[in-house]
């Protein structure tokens, strides 16, 4: 009994007191929070990125209430101390244990916070983790501020900062179908259109044209991320600014766009923006587009390495695993149906941040923090999948020039620009004949004698020309 009571110490609040573990950093609303939200497996370590932010918005706060008088230079320079170690990610395992998914509306983020700062600026100055006579979290931590401006102040730098990751992503793998548009850029190849055969293309069109899907979308997060720098940090519970001193809201905002690097604005009505989560609904929107089309690019992907000799076969893809326990030989688009996944994924969270940005009730939206677990765990996914999506898969594919040229020359699709030499309607009869009789739609044309030798050529040539042949005038 002497040994567990020397391996705890007890904190009380106004429900009572609680047994905490000796040496850990947080304290009594941390462990209530520990025990009563203990039901993702997702905690606060498991995202470093928003313990930083959080840590920046009470570097910002502390420097500010240092500003205007409230703070002395001592506290204020201990909690500071406090603020870098954790923007370094220093004492972050075994100090931020508590769930994501949480009750309150992100308060138990923000206590957690509070209190591993406070110990960590009581042992700056010589003092004993846990006298909050010294440096209290609500007093001096928390000095002007609530959980209901700091908590989502420091979503938006959060997400503001994991953008940087997400476009390189996003652009390095767009520049790897370039890549690819470019190396191909002369290879034939049938065109589709409802999986049925349309006209001819490129290879490299149809690399080109998957770059700029992905090129468009990096614009949207860009975009989309302007709506993010308006914060409310100043606003205190509700946005009427109680317990907040005259000239905090604007100073606090210089100092946070200094700490974090990102150009901070105040909202323009602090009671609209403490409430308001449509910022997060409309980044939400764009990562949910970006999964779209990721389904789509990777559908595509591994319709066009189907086979390798039963489907379409016109690309390989790279072999990075073993595909079956039973088939010998047998290897899976295992990349892109990662990368699949991860797509649905991010889609069933923009469903959830947009169920949780409808909950919203008068003054606050009490379900922010699963707004913020999904919109990061999206981030972090999309970031991954596509650097990895990048390196195992588009960098190793190889075009099957041949069986490209194989299937081109099996198909119709010469048809469209013959058409257009001898009407349709023509075009329709010598490829349906070519079909029925199973014979080269080139042959036919031959035997009905219907082309010069010129436009035969044109349109039957092999050059690269066909994929965008000009007029012919009929005659």
């Amino acid at each position: 009994m002497d040994r567990m009571m020397l391996a705890e110490r007890i904190e009380s609040d106004l429900i009572g007191p609680v047994a905490i573990p000796r040496d850990v950093l947080y304290g009594v609303h941390t462990r209530r929070a520990e025990l009563n939200f203990d039901v993702s497996g997702l905690r606060l370590r498991h995202f470093p990125e928003l313990i930083q932010s959080m840590a920046m918005v009470k570097k910002a706060a502390a420097l500010a209430n240092m500003d205007l008088g409230l703070l002395s230079a001592k506290k204020a320079d201990a909690i500071l101390q406090g603020c870098d170690e954790l923007i370094k990610l220093n004492n972050i395992d075994e100090n931020f244990p508590i769930d994501m998914m949480q009750g309150g509306a992100g308060t138990s983020t923000n206590m957690n916070v509070n209190e591993v700062l406070t110990n960590l600026a009581l042992l700056k100055m010589g003092e004993h983790v846990g006298d909050y006579s010294k440096l209290h979290p609500n007093d001096d931590v928390n000095l002007s501020q609530s959980t209901n401006d700091v908590y989502p102040t420091a979503i938006r730098l959060t997400i503001l900062r994991a953008c940087e990751g997400l476009i390189a992503a996003a652009m390095a793998l767009r520049d790897a179908f370039r890549a690819k548009a470019l190396q191909y850029a002369s290879t034939l190849k049938v065109g589709r259109t409802q999986l049925q055969d349309a006209v001819p293309m490129t290879a490299g069109q149809e690399f080109e044209a998957v770059a700029e899907l992905i090129d468009e979308d990096i614009v949207q997060v860009r975009s989309a991320s302007k709506l993010l720098r308006e914060i409310n940090l100043g606003g205190s519970a509700i946005g009427t600014a109680i317990n907040v001193p005259s000239g905090f809201a604007r100073t606090v905002c210089i100092h946070l766009s200094q700490i974090s690097g990102y150009q901070l604005i105040p909202a323009r009505n602090f009671i609209e923006a403490t409430s308001d989560t449509g910022g997060f609904v409309s980044f939400s929107g764009v990562l949910k587009r970006i999964a779209v089309k990721l389904t789509k690019i990777c559908n595509d992907l591994r319709l066009l390495g189907s086979g390798p000799r039963g489907g379409v076969g016109e690309i390989r893809l790279p072999a990075v695993q073993a595909g079956s326990s039973i088939m010998p030989g047998k290897v899976n688009p295992v990349i892109p149906e990662m990368m699949n996944q991860i797509s649905f994924q991010v889609i069933g969270n923009d469903l959830t941040v947009t169920l949780a940005a409808s909950a919203g009730q008068l003054q606050l939206n009490a379900m922010e923090p699963v707004i913020v677990l999904n919109i990061l765990q999206s981030m972090r996914m999309l970031t991954k999948g596509m650097v990895i999506l990048k390196e195992r898969c588009i960098d190793g594919i190889e075009v099957d020039v041949d069986r490209c040229k194989m299937l081109l020359d099996q198909s119709l699709v010469l048809a469209t620009p013959l058409a257009n030499v001898i009407g349709y309607s023509k075009a329709a009869y010598l490829s349906k004949k070519a079909l029925v009789e199973k014979r080269n739609l080139r042959d036919v044309v031959e035997e009905e004698n219907v082309l010069t030798a010129s436009q035969a050529h044109q349109i039957f040539g092999d050059t690269a020309e066909f994929a965008n042949v000009p007029k012919i005038a009929r005659g």
